[in-house]
């Protein structure tokens, strides 16, 4: 069961975030809302709370333990427990390696690791204080494959799986801390728009142009929620019919 159960959303501004905010507030949770952009964060919170909906919001920098510390606290603060994070802010800026876009290296192990491993470090005290809980942690299928430009993309998304596995055997036998990694495949969001390398665009576009919506992702991160709590979800690929890889 969805409702009444508290959950934070990270990267909750547009996309997936966005999508899976607004139907998991419509099955009665919860919502506190985490991104960047607080016009967009405060945008959301209306909608939903227009539509019937509870959320709250935090504008949160997932690189920063201390933020992220700080969400979770707001979190409790507010509602007395936590019962599921999703740790869905992610970057994909994909490039050849000889490029040297070091920036962008830096970008995406700070956001795709540090900020996945920030959110389950906020939320695990009070989930083993409660003996109950669920970190869902959203990875890729580059996660599983790796493609020309992919490179450093794919070991951010690998080390998501890697953590989220660690953190399943450390933590759900003796805390009954639910772990789910969601790998999706080609979804229609802004996550290419941050591609630089003209030389990996056009391939990428390519595969995109048969993307699937965020809200199918929505409802695959809903399901695993939705199971009973002596279910575990462990790891789920979605992507669109025809994508090859």
């Amino acid at each position: 069961m969805t409702k009444d159960k508290v959950i934070i959303m990270t990267g909750a501004s547009s996309g997936i975030g966005e999508e899976t905010a607004l139907l998991l507030s419509q099955k009665g949770a919860k919502l506190v809302l985490a991104a960047r952009r607080e016009d967009k964060l405060k945008e959301l919170a209306q909608k939903i709370h227009d539509q019937g909906g509870e959320a709250i919001y935090k504008t949160t920098d997932v690189t920063s333990s201390e933020e992220m510390d700080a969400l979770a606290k707001y979190a409790y603060d507010t509602y007395g427990k936590i019962d599921v994070i999703v740790n869905n802010a992610g970057l994909m800026p994909l490039s050849l390696l000889h490029k040297r876009k070091i920036k962008e290296w830096d970008q995406m192990i700070d956001v795709n690791i540090k900020g996945v491993l920030y959110g389950v470090g906020a939320v695990l005290p009070y989930m083993r204080e409660m003996k109950s809980g669920h970190i869902i942690n959203i990875s890729s299928v580059a996660g599983h494959e790796i493609a020309p430009g992919s490179s450093v993309y794919s070991a951010t998304k690998f080390a998501v799986r890697a953590i989220t596995e660690g953190l399943r055997m450390e933590e759900s036998v003796s805390n009954n801390i639910r772990a789910t990694i969601i790998s999706p495949g080609a979804v229609s969001t802004a996550l290419t728009e941050t591609i630089t390398d003209e030389d990996v665009k056009p391939s990428i576009d390519d595969v995109y142009n048969g993307a699937i919506k965020a809200d199918s992702i929505a409802r695959t991160i809903a399901f695993a929620i939705e199971e009973p709590e002596d279910v575990a979800v462990n790891e789920i690929i979605i992507r669109p019919t025809n994508q090859e890889w």
